[in-house]
């Protein structure tokens, strides 16, 4: 009866042993599982847009990566700028950040308010509240929404740079390698030709001091 009794208390034990063990592997492995917050695609609504329009970066990466260079800065960023005065914005087109196509972040973008482009970042966010606030944006963004397909003007002469209203660059023309070549050479024969000029008024003015010095001798 002992023998019986210490024989199902072991066999207790194991099984309570082999339960932790493996809790204990499970649990850390669902732990170290960490959540996919990365984006995955972008919508864009606005005026003139009649249905949104999604850009995924499985389908458009260049594209994908452009839009979100846009507003990526604007999740950790302090305000700028204090809200722009009524009238001053311009058409405003709201960009949704998604995650596995569940929004994440939401920004208000515009791109043609006076004084440049600026972004309005919500306090009330899918992913949590956050501080709202108002920020410069990027002189590049009315091109990138237009490529991306907003019904805004093109400006070409405009390329991306410059986070919160920083310097954009602009487009250099191109270069007629040929056109170039000739403006040098010709830069090299006037420079030849009037250094010519300056030894020839030389070598006259020593050949004259050495016919009048002669003279007297």
């Amino acid at each position: 009866m002992v023998r019986g009794a210490i024989t199902r208390l072991v066999s207790a034990a194991g099984a309570v042993v082999v339960a932790v063990a493996l809790s204990a592997g499970v649990a850390p492995a669902a732990a170290a599982a960490p959540k996919d917050t990365k984006p995955s695609a972008v919508e864009i609504k606005g005026k003139g847009i009649t249905d949104p329009i999604v850009v995924r970066q499985a389908d458009d990466p260049r594209m994908f990566e452009l839009l979100l260079t846009e507003v990526d800065w604007l999740a950790s960023a302090r305000p700028q700028t204090s809200a722009p005065k009524n009238g001053k914005l311009g058409d405003k087109f709201t960009l949704t950040i998604l995650v596995k196509d569940s929004p994440s972040l939401v920004y208000d973008l515009y791109p043609l308010a006076a004084g440049g482009p600026r972004a309005y970042r919500p306090a009330k966010q899918p992913s949590g509240k956050k501080s709202a606030g108002w920020f410069y944006g990027r002189l590049s963004m009315s091109e990138t929404l237009r490529v991306s397909g907003a019904p805004l003007e093109a400006k070409p002469d405009v390329v991306h740079g410059g986070i919160g209203g920083g310097v954009g660059e602009k487009l250099k023309p191109e270069v007629n390698p040929v056109e170039s070549a000739t403006e040098v050479f010709t830069e090299v024969r006037r420079l030849f030709l009037l250094n010519g000029a300056v030894l020839l008024v030389i070598l006259v003015g020593l050949a004259g001091m050495a016919f009048l010095i002669r003279r007297r001798i």
